[in-house]
C-alpha cells in the first residue's frame, strides 16, 4: 500500500528513559554462506571431524525432515526461497500433543470499527510475484536449509532466542529501543500500521526490526509475548531481505517458544503469506512509501490470539493453550523498533532502526507507525490513551509522537546507530 500524507511538523517530545517495559530478545545465532536450495542436501567440502560432525549431521538432517513437511506444490521465490504448499493438517502446529488430529479453528470475530475488505490482498511478499500461489487446503512455509541451521549454535537452538536475563531496563543487554508502550490496564489485542524498510545490518550477529509486541506477566521467567512485525536478520534469513515474523514465549524465550512456524505452535490458516518470506515493495527514502497492517487480538469465543495482515488477510493464531498469563489478556502493548549492538568493532555498531534516519526528517524519510490501536474486553478496537516514549539511547535512535485526524496516533523513529552524537 502506498501513501502521500503530508508531513505535520513536531514540537520537542521528552523521551522517557527510566525503565525499558521490553522483553524482546531475538537470536545471536552463528553465520555462513546463503542458503542452498535442498534442506536434506549432504554438505560438500567440508571436512568431517569422524564423530562430532557426522552426529552434528545427522541432527541436522533428522531436524529438516521434521520441520519441512511434503509438499504438494513447491515455488521458487526470486530471493532464493524455497516455499513448500504443505497440506494445512501437516504443518508444524499440528506436531503438538494438544493439537494432534484436530482442524484448525473457525475464523473469530473481528474487533468491532476494525475495516477489512477481504478482497483478493495486495501482492506482499517477493515469493508472489510470479503469480504462483499455494492451493486451497494448504498452507506456503518457507522450507528451511541445511545452509539456515548451520548457522545457529545449535540445532536446539535454531529458530529460538539466545537464553539471557530478562531485565527491565535494556542498557548493557545489546538490545537498543525506541518504543511507544500502554500498560496498567487489560488489554486483548493491538493494531497499527507500520512501514517497511530494508536498513542496514552491520553484521551476522546482529538484526534491525520493528513490529508489535503483546506482553504479559512478570518480568522474570513467567514472561509472556506475542510478536509480529517485519525483521532484517541475516543469521535467521542469510540475507539482508526485510521479512514478515513472528514470535512467541511463554518462559522468557528460554525453552518456549520460536520464530515463525519453526516450532509446533502457531497454526497457519491461509494459503496467501509465507511467514519468514520477504517483504515487497519496501518504502524508498525521499519516494514512495510502503506499509503494512498488522493486528493481533484475542478471540472472544475460543481464547486464541490471532494474526492479521494486509487489508483483512487472516494468517492464523497463537492457540490459548500455548500461554499462562496471556490466556487472559495482556497487560502491556509495545510498538516499535529493536536493534542489537554487539559492539563487535569496539565502538557502537551502525546498524540501522526503521530507515537509518531520526524521527525528526519525518514523512519519506523516517519510519513511522499510524493508527495505533488496542482492543478491549468487548472486542472493540480504541485509540491509545497514555502512552509512554522510550529511546534508551536517543543518540542513536529516536522517537517523536504525534497524533492527527487522517492517521490517529503516530510516532516517526528509528536512526543510523554510530554517528557523532552515537561514539
Amino acid at each position: 500500500m502506498a501513501y502521500s500524507v503530508s508531513h505535520n511538523n513536531f514540537s520537542t517530545i521528552p523521551l522517557f528513559v527510566g525503565f525499558l517495559v521490553v522483553a524482546s530478545s531475538l537470536a545471536h545465532v552463528l553465520s555462513s554462506p546463503l542458503m542452498s536450495d535442498s534442506g536434506n542436501r549432504q554438505m560438500k567440502d567440508r571436512t568431517f571431524k569422524p564423530a562430532k560432525d557426522i552426529q552434528k549431521l545427522r541432527r541436522i538432517n533428522a531436524y529438516l525432515k521434521k520441520i519441512n513437511k511434503p509438499a504438494m506444490k513447491t515455488i521458487q521465490s526470486p530471493d532464493g526461497d524455497i516455499i513448500d504448499c504443505v497440506l494445512s493438517h501437516l504443518q508444524p502446529a499440528f506436531d503438538h500433543p494438544e493439537l494432534r488430529g484436530q482442524k484448525p479453528s473457525d475464523p473469530p470475530a473481528r474487533p468491532k470499527r476494525h475495516n477489512s475488505t477481504d478482497a483478493n490482498p495486495e501482492n506482499l511478499q517477493l515469493w508472489t510475484g510470479s503469480g504462483e500461489s499455494c492451493p486451497k487446503g494448504t498452507v506456503p512455509i518457507r522450507r528451511t536449509t541445511e545452509k539456515d541451521v548451520l548457522r545457529a549454535s545449535s540445532v536446539r537452538r535454531y529458530g529460538r532466542t539466545r537464553r539471557r536475563h530478562i531485565r527491565r531496563d535494556s542498557t548493557g543487554s545489546g538490545h537498543e529501543h525506541a518504543v511507544v508502550f500502554v500498560n496498567g490496564d487489560q488489554y486483548y489485542g493491538a493494531k497499527a500500521s507500520l512501514n517497511v524498510w530494508a536498513p542496514h545490518v552491520t553484521n551476522e550477529y546482529e538484526f534491525s526490526l520493528s513490529q508489535i509486541w503483546i506482553i504479559s506477566g512478570s518480568f522474570g521467567n513467567d514472561l509472556n509475548t506475542i510478536e509480529a512485525g517485519w525483521q532484517v536478520s541475516p543469521e535467521l534469513y542469510g540475507d539482508i531481505y526485510p521479512r514478515f515474523f513472528t514470535y512467541w514465549t511463554t518462559d522468557a524465550y528460554r525453552a518456549t517458544g520460536c520464530y515463525n512456524l519453526l516450532c509446533s505452535g502457531f497454526v497457519q490458516t491461509t494459503n496467501k503469506i509465507a511467514i519468514g518470506a520477504a517483504i515487497s515493495p519496501i518504502s524508498s527514502y525521499n519516494g514512495r512509501q510502503f506499509d503494512i497492517d498488522i493486528m493481533v487480538w484475542k478471540d472472544p469465543k475460543h481464547g486464541h490470539w490471532w494474526l492479521e495482515f494486509g487489508s483483512g488477510l487472516l494468517v492464523g493464531y497463537w492457540p490459548a493453550f500455548l500461554f499462562s498469563h496471556l490466556r487472559s489478556h495482556a497487560n502491556m502493548i509495545q510498538f516499535g523498533g529493536e536493534i542489537v549492538n554487539t559492539r563487535s568493532s569496539g565502538f557502537h555498531t551502525s546498524t540501522q532502526m526503521g530507515s537509518g534516519h531520526f524521527a525528526e526528517e519525518g514523512f519519506g524519510k523516517a519510519a513511522y507507525f499510524r493508527n495505533l490501536q488496542t482492543v478491549d474486553w468487548d472486542n472493540n478496537l480504541l485509540p491509545l490513551t497514555n502512552l509512554h516514549l522510550l529511546a534508551d539511547h536517543s543518540d542513536c535512535y529516536d522517537i517523536r509522537q504525534g497524533r492527527n485526524n487522517v492517521w490517529g496516533n503516530y510516532f516517526y523513529y528509528g536512526g543510523p546507530g554510530r554517528n557523532v552524537r552515537c561514539p
